[in-house]
Parts: C-alpha cells; structure tokens; sequence
C-alpha cells in the first residue's frame, strides 16, 4: 500500500511503499477512504509531541470500511463503515480506566502518533475505539468528527453549561462545535487572528453574533471560553473576558508556555482547565448528536501524496474549516 511516512520530526513525510498490516486479535483491516490532517498532527511532524513511534504514519481522523478482522473481532462486519480516532487502546487497569476517565490512561496508545495512522491506504485498528459514522456524512466530511468534532465535544462539555461562551481559534474544533453549541442555544462569540476577516465573516456564517481579534474584548463578558489555538498567551487574554466562576478551557495537546499574568484575573473562582484526549462516551454522545442535528462541516480536499502541502497549510493558517486527504480505495482482497 501507499502511505506518508514521517521518518525524522521536522523533516517531509516520505511517500513510501508499505505491508498492507495484518489485523490482529481484536482488531479490524480498515480500507482508508478519507484521513483529516489536525493541529495535533502538525505537533507530532514538528517535533513538538515527544517520543513517536518511528517511522510513523500520522492521522488519526480516519474514515473508512473494514476490509478485514483478526480474531475475535466481532463488533463490526466486512463493508460496514467506521471511523478510528485518536484514542486508540487503554490498559482496563489503572485507576483511570477504572474511574471512568480512560482518557488519562498511564498506558494509553495514540492513532497517528505512538501507532500506525490513516495518511495510508489501509490500517489496523482496535475495533473497541472504532465508531460507526452517521450516514448523511459522506468519508471527507465526516472525518474532522474524528477528532476536531470529539475533542471539541469534550471542550464544550467541559465549558460548562453557560449560555455565552467564546471561542478562540477559529479553526476545524470550533466551526464544527459552534454549530452544536448555537444548537444548544448558547450565544457564541469567535475570536480570530487580528486583522482575519475572512475568518470572522466565516464564524458569523456559522452562527456567531460576534467576531474579532483575538485581544479585543467582546460586547458582553462571557460565561466561559475555548481555547483551540495552541497559544498559550490566550489565556490571560480569555481569563480577561470571562466573569467572575466562569472557566476557561485550553483544548488543545500541546500549547505554548502561558505567560505570568496578574492574578487578578484568575480571582474571583475563574478556572483554567485542560482537555487531555478523549472517552468512547465522548465519541457515542458526538456521532448521536450530528445523526440529529445536520452540522455544516467544511473542508479543504488534498490527495494522500500532497500531506506535506496540506500540514504547510494548516501551519501557515490557510485552512478555512478542516483539511482532508482523500484516499484512493486499493484493490485487495484479505
């Protein structure tokens, strides 16, 4: 099969020829229809995740069809359609998983960053954190759901149930989620880079009463805020516009360090809080969710051999929505 393959942090994937993988116990052959390219996988290209698996096949927002299962896999049949996130496998064990927060596993393994991802024609995948895809998606749609859609489920969740809430970084998370959170009947306000008008026209068309830079103060103080950019400078920025007991929430894995910032702002009970990865229930509630509510989801399409050009893109800020590599469907047979 074909697949971009990161050999180095910091260097170009490397379109590669590869073993089409075997599935193993529990786990299902999934033909790679569509992969979205996420922040989180610019992070893992550039170095700023540490300890990949190398050499790696990034992506972890993958739809596809199960072409294969290894044994005992059972949960899902040859043709049916399903989508891999980002969790991958969590031990059962730890305390985490035992409590009901699998999303903080200490054994945890990640989709695209410590295994093997979608920017190929085929994976493997533990059936376990497999979802099915809600129809009225098609593959390139439904493949930022994968994660931009679930962490930013989980942010939203986290967000608290205040009616005005802010979001900055409008980028794949937020046009997805503001749609949600308008849905829920909360007044969203985005927060762009200075000077993107085409960004903020963008998050109006979606349902934003109010849209500017990111430093400037919005007209009304704000229950609560999301944080997709990973900058961390944000913050005090977010912290600023936020009432006294809201709670401002840093969604991304990885963020520039937070600057000193008088404490002030963080009085008055604020709470500055992280989402770290994702739960199989964030994942049911989601994909129940856009089953019912019809969620405008866009993207920017590149052919599996243009990775490279799609993470310039995304890192450069010239993605408009979500970013998506289409994949050719492979002829084999398991």
């Amino acid at each position: 099969m074909r697949a971009m393959v990161l050999m180095r942090p910091g260097e170009p994937l490397k379109c590669s020829d590869m073993a089409v993988p075997e599935p193993g116990p529990g786990q299902l052959l999934v033909r790679v229809h569509a992969c979205g390219v996420c922040r989180t996988d610019l992070h893992v290209v550039d170095g700023e995740l540490e300890r990949p698996l190398l050499p790696l096949v990034p992506g972890h927002e993958i739809v596809g069809t199960v072409a294969g299962r290894g044994e005992g896999a059972r949960r899902f049949s040859e043709g049916d359609r399903v989508g891999v996130p980002w969790l991958g496998e969590t031990c059962g064990a730890c305390r985490y998983c035992r409590s009901g927060m699998e999303n903080l596993c200490d054994n945890a393994r990640f989709t695209g960053y410590t295994l093997h991802g979608g920017y190929a024609e085929y994976t493997a995948a533990d059936e376990r954190y497999c979802f099915a895809v809600p129809e009225r998606y098609d593959e390139v749609k439904a493949a930022p759901l994968m994660c931009a859609g679930l962490i930013g489920y989980r942010s939203l969740v986290m967000a608290g149930d205040g009616l005005k809430l802010g979001m900055y970084g409008f980028g794949a998370a937020a046009h997805l989620l503001i749609q949600i959170a308008v849905h829920q009947g909360r007044t969203v306000f985005a927060f762009t880079r200075p000077g993107d008008s085409e960004g903020q026209a963008f998050a109006r068309s979606l349902g934003a009463v109010w849209a500017g830079g990111s430093k400037t103060a919005p007209p009304e103080e704000l229950d609560a805020a999301i944080i997709f950019a990973p900058v961390g400078s944000l913050v005090p920025e977010a912290l600023r516009v936020v009432r006294k007991g809201g709670v401002v929430v840093c969604a991304g894995i990885y963020m520039s360090d937070i600057p000193a910032f008088p404490y002030s702002l963080l009085w008055g009970e604020r709470t500055i809080r992280s989402v770290a990865n994702l739960t199989r229930s964030d994942g049911d509630e989601l994909m129940e969710i856009v089953s019912r509510v019809p969620v405008r989801i866009e993207t920017q399409e590149y052919r599996l051999e243009q990775a490279n050009e799609a993470l310039d893109d995304l890192r450069g800020g010239r993605v408009q929505g979500a970013a998506v590599l289409r994949v050719r469907r492979a002829p084999f047979s398991p």
